[in-house]
Parts: C-alpha cells; structure tokens; sequence
C-alpha cells in the first residue's frame, strides 16, 4: 500500500537524528534518482538535461536540475537542516561524589527547555577520525536509550509550576551512568562509529528526542515528531526537485546549516553557497556576468520555514486577522521590518502558483506588539538578491523537542514542490508568467 506524505516524512525524520544524518538521508534518495555528485574542491561537467548536487561541511546540500533548453532563470525552494538541541562540550564527563556521570552540554539555538525533561535521548553527530593516509568523517548515531536530564521533584521546588528559569550549566545536563570511573561515554561513541578511540581526532555530537515520530488525532489529522521545524520543509523541497522537471529553468533545491544560530558560518545561508552553486552553473553553461544578472531578474524563491499555528489554549497570542490553522494549507508569512521578504510581488506570484494547483493558502503576520522570528529568505537575498516568498506548514510547540503539524498540510506542500519544480517562471514586460 502507498505512503502518505505524512509516513515518509516520519521515516525521514526518523533517520535523520543530526544535521548530516539528515543531509546524508538527501544525498542518498538523490542518488537513487539519477542525480550526480558534485564537489567544490573539483572542476565541474554538467549539460542540460543533468541532474547534479553538491555539499558544503556534509550539513548544507544544493540540488539542481537543468532544463534542455537555454534556460531563463532559477526556481530555487530554500530550506534548513538544523534544530535547536543541545550540543556536547569537549571532554564531557563530570562526576558526582563518585557515584553518577553526567555530560557536560550547551545549548544550540533558540529551544523550549522544559519538554526536554524525563525524555529518553541519545547522541548522533560526526566524528573526524584518523586514517594511515590522513583523516576522514565518520557519522555515529548511537540509537539507543542512553541519556536522560531529570526534573527535579515537586517536593524540593515547590514553586516548580509557577514558572521557572533554567540555568544551562546546572539543569540541563543528562544522566549518563552510575560509573566511579569516567571515559565510558568516549568509550561508546567509539564502539558504536567502529573506530577506536584513540584514532577520534575531534567530534560534533547532539543530543536527540529518541520518540519516533506519529500521527494521532481523531481521524489521525495530526503528525508529532522532532524536528518538524524545519525537515518538514527540507523533506517536501525533496520531493519536488526529483519529480518535477521545469523546461525553462533551473530548478534548485537548497538547505543551509544552522539557521537556528543566525546563519553565519561557511554551510549557513549568510555565507555565499547559494551564490557560488548559481555562478559556477551559470560560467559552465557559457554565460557571462551580464547573463548572471538577467536570469536573477528571471528568478524565483521560496524560502519554506515552517510558521505558527494558532494555538487553541492561546488564542489570543495570535494576530487578530491572520489566524493559520493546523490542516488549513500552506502559510505565507509577512513582516513589516522585513523579517519575512514577502511581499506584493512574491505574494501574488506564489498565489498564482497555489492557485492553479489546487492548493490552499494562508496568511500570518506577528501581533503588532509582538516580537517574532526570521527565516534565512532575507539572510539568502543578501547574497542572491531576487524576488521571494516566505512560507511555512502551521504547527505547534515550534522549537520543542516534540513538535506538531498537520497531515494535510504536508501533502498539500510536496504537491506545491512538485508544482514549483515543473513549472516555469519568467518575466515579460514586467508581467510574471508561469507556465
């Protein structure tokens, strides 16, 4: 029987426990479906018709399909592969009275603590291991039940429900053995990546919710599972780029690293991968600077992070007239201050695309006395300046380790990648066509 979008995506999420687990997971269905590797290191072969991808510290990936024919322009859906954890600090074992060991932490963006608390976690990231002729990079993902950050009991915080700030250094830190003697945790890593400990030269490991992902709700309409924000776009954007083929344009498939942190590292949207990947296709396919400028003029984005769903117990938190429900469709997200780069423009275009597929849309602006979040669509036009939308599924617990989304939606996406990817968008007489 066929997979609904909502079980691929969980088995997906499922096996993407860390940034390059996730990137790994694309790299593979990418390959399965014709698509050739390519690397920044080497000189690059590409014709029309080829179907290519590239990755930047194995956490960043760019796809790309070319058309047959002279192409206008680029139809690029941007996304990212990160999501606030907690990253394990450099020799992380810390003993108490000799008795316990815990690991030593930090945390990676902007996260709900509390829903970390009494959850079965586990450990997944990359090691850099040493070989006879230099060093490579080893994933690990231990999978297993390993670690857990205890609350601590009603009885010694008796104000523990009226609110409570949590100390990073002091609160947060997972249980890990009833150990006298430390080195166990390195000990396990090792075993678990089949190298020895000795030859681990340096690592980046995560913490991970171990839940799997499900779908629940009265006629199964909801799906929970960690990382929905923002493997959910990631997974769709996916989905698109293998199926749909545009005739006239480039079709690009991009998710940046550590979004989460604000984007400024070489595999975040701030650093130039995206402008690199679009100027080398451009050089190779025997265009000059002038013919660079003109198909950005003729080019397309989406920058899909997910949004805020209203919230049933909070209703009040959400803007007064733009209200995105779970299960509603698609939500195209604008912000006076620029936080979000829609605007008219990108707004009607993506509406046009929506519209004559049969998908639904809705709008959502922050309360006016409301601070909110930004997506890497602004932090991408700085490097890539061409007309955007910002859009996103609705979903719940944004930031938690255990989030909240709606089946419907997440079809109603990948049919929107599909669509996007086959389709072509151009610009005549300053009238947008999509064919």
């Amino acid at each position: 029987m066929k997979k609904t979008a909502a079980q691929e995506l969980i088995e997906f999420i499922n096996k993407s426990k860390s940034t390059f687990h996730a990137v790994e997971q694309m790299k593979s269905e990418l390959m399965k479906n014709g698509f050739i590797e390519l690397s920044e290191a080497d000189e690059w072969k590409i014709q029309r018709g080829g179907k290519y991808f590239v990755t930047r510290n194995d956490s960043s990936i760019i796809a790309f399909r070319m058309p047959m024919e002279k192409y206008k322009g680029f139809q690029i859906m941007a996304s990212h592969s990160d999501a606030p954890t907690f990253k394990i600090k450099t020799n992380p074992e810390m003993s108490v009275e000799n008795k316990y060991i815990k690991l030593n932490t930090e945390k990676y963006g902007g996260m709900l603590i509390a829903p970390w608390f009494d959850r079965p976690l586990s450990v997944a990231g990359r090691l850099m291991v040493k070989t006879s002729k230099g060093i490579k990079t080893v994933l690990v993902d231990v999978d297993r039940d390993i670690l857990l950050i205890p609350n601590l009991a009603i009885h010694m915080n008796r104000k523990a429900n009226d609110g409570y700030t949590y100390n990073a250094q002091k609160d947060t830190l997972p249980l890990f053995s009833t150990s006298k003697e430390k080195g166990g945790f390195d000990e396990l890593i090792a075993k678990t990546a089949g190298v020895k400990k000795e030859d681990i030269v340096s690592s980046e490991l995560y913490l991970y919710n171990r839940e799997k992902g499900l779908l629940w709700g009265e006629n199964n309409e909801f799906v929970s599972s960690p990382r929905l924000d923002d493997l959910e776009c990631a997974f769709a954007s996916l989905k698109g780029i293998i199926d749909g083929k545009s005739k006239k344009n480039v079709t690009v498939h991009a998710v940046f690293d550590n979004e989460e942190v604000g984007s400024g590292t070489k595999q975040g949207a701030a650093a130039g991968f995206l402008q690199s990947v679009l100027k080398r296709i451009n050089m190779l396919d025997g265009r000059n600077d002038e013919q660079y400028h003109i198909s950005l003029a003729n080019s397309f984005m989406i920058s899909a992070d997910n949004a805020h769903a209203l919230h049933p117990n909070y209703t009040e938190l959400s803007d007064p007239t733009n209200r995105p429900f779970i299960n509603d469709g698609i939500v195209i997200k604008s912000s006076a201050n620029q936080k979000y780069t829609t605007d008219a423009v990108s707004e009607a275009i993506f509406k046009m695309i929506c519209d004559k597929n049969n998908i639904p849309t809705q709008t959502f602006v922050n309360r006016s006395d409301m601070l909110g979040g930004s997506t890497l669509g602004n932090i991408s036009n700085s490097q890539v300046a061409l007309n955007t939308v910002d859009i996103g599924l609705p979903q719940l617990a944004m930031h938690s380790p255990f989030e909240t989304a709606g089946v419907q939606d997440i079809e109603y996406l990948v049919n929107l990648a599909k669509a996007f990817f086959g389709s072509s968008i151009s610009v005549s007489n300053k009238e947008f066509n999509i064919i």
